[in-house]
């Protein structure tokens, strides 16, 4: 059996901490991840992701880095390791395109 989505989160919780990036304020800054920040999107948006989605028009960006000023970086999105990378990447991109006026450079979704 292959690791579920809460494992694959765990190792980039981790990833991230080595990478320098902050989930809580701390003596070297602020916090630069956010969890779970709720987006829209449409219902058609949703159905063309698949079976991998809620019927619903809320999203949660798994993870959203922010730049030194708190705006909105890089979009993340974790996926169980069994998932095909690029369902991942699709997703992180709706839910870019949802933000996207917040997004600093229009181009980073992992």
């Amino acid at each position: 059996m292959r690791g579920t989505e809460a494992q694959s989160r765990i190792k980039i919780n981790r990833l991230l901490e080595d990478a320098g990036w902050r989930f809580f304020n701390d003596e070297n800054g602020r916090a630069n991840i956010q969890l779970e920040q709720g987006v829209t999107i449409t219902t058609q948006e949703i159905d063309a992701l698949g079976e991998d989605f809620e019927n619903n028009h809320q999203g949660y960006i798994d993870f959203l880095l922010l730049n030194e000023n708190s705006r909105p970086l890089v979009v993340l999105e974790a996926k169980r390791e069994e998932k095909n990378p690029l369902d991942g990447k699709e997703q992180a991109r709706e839910y870019a395109k949802s933000i996207i006026e917040l997004l600093i450079n229009r181009e980073i979704i992992i």
